[in-house]
């Protein structure tokens, strides 16, 4: 019987390289014979890349509350379909977000209670899901890098939900992230340096998990 694979996310702002740091831990292992699975939340299995769809078009009026059950469909058809399967079978699980985003979007930016974030996320998922075996966020100390990474990646094809609010909500989340850092003691790995430096610091936390 294959041991469990490990359960690893990514944290941050947007521009930060969560999906690049997912897709660089991901080659790592792979070149030490350890499989793997990534999501890049709220994508992945079909149904969730197209809740994405709507979760991603500003054009759509919506409460907190609203995005909170949005992003726990996703969550849950991604665990149920793919996470959990591959866990049992040793593969490792990979992923830009989870639910701590929510806390700190919908939660301390948008004012959505937490601890019903809590219980939706749980009831959505599991024990598992909400309980990772490393969770690390990346930061960028530096807001004019910050912004000049969200410039980079062009204008979208639709007005983003969350990217094309203004610079006080901006801020609201850049606070709430070192906010649930420290409430929740995960650590924060400076997203400044080139990709391979910032997988090295990151290697160095969830390295000891192959034990």
């Amino acid at each position: 019987m294959a041991s469990s694979g490990k359960y690893i996310v990514i944290e941050g702002t947007d521009g930060t390289g969560k999906s690049t740091q997912v897709d660089l831990l991901a080659e790592r292992l792979k070149s030490q014979g350890i499989p793997s699975v990534t999501f890049h939340e709220p994508d992945g299995v079909p149904i969730a890349s197209e809740v994405r769809l709507i979760i991603k078009n500003g054009s759509l009026d919506r409460s907190a509350l609203t995005n909170l059950l949005l992003f726990s469909a996703c969550r849950r058809e991604n665990w149920f379909q793919i996470g959990k399967q591959a866990l049992a079978a040793g593969t490792w699980v990979l992923s830009a977000r989870d639910y701590t985003s929510t806390l700190v979007y919908q939660g301390l930016a948008e004012g959505l209670d937490l601890n019903l974030i809590e219980q939706i996320t749980l009831q959505a998922t599991d024990e598992r899901y909400v309980q990772p075996d490393h969770r690390i966020i990346l930061d960028i100390l530096d807001e004019t890098e910050r912004e000049r990474r969200i410039k980079e990646r062009g204008k979208l094809k639709n007005p983003d939900t969350f990217e094309s609010r203004d610079e006080d909500f901006q801020q609201q989340i850049l606070a709430g992230y070192r906010k649930i850092a420290t409430d929740k003691d995960i650590p924060i790995v400076s997203a400044i340096g080139t990709p391979e430096q910032i997988s090295d610091e990151i290697w160095a936390l969830v390295g000891d998990t192959l034990a």
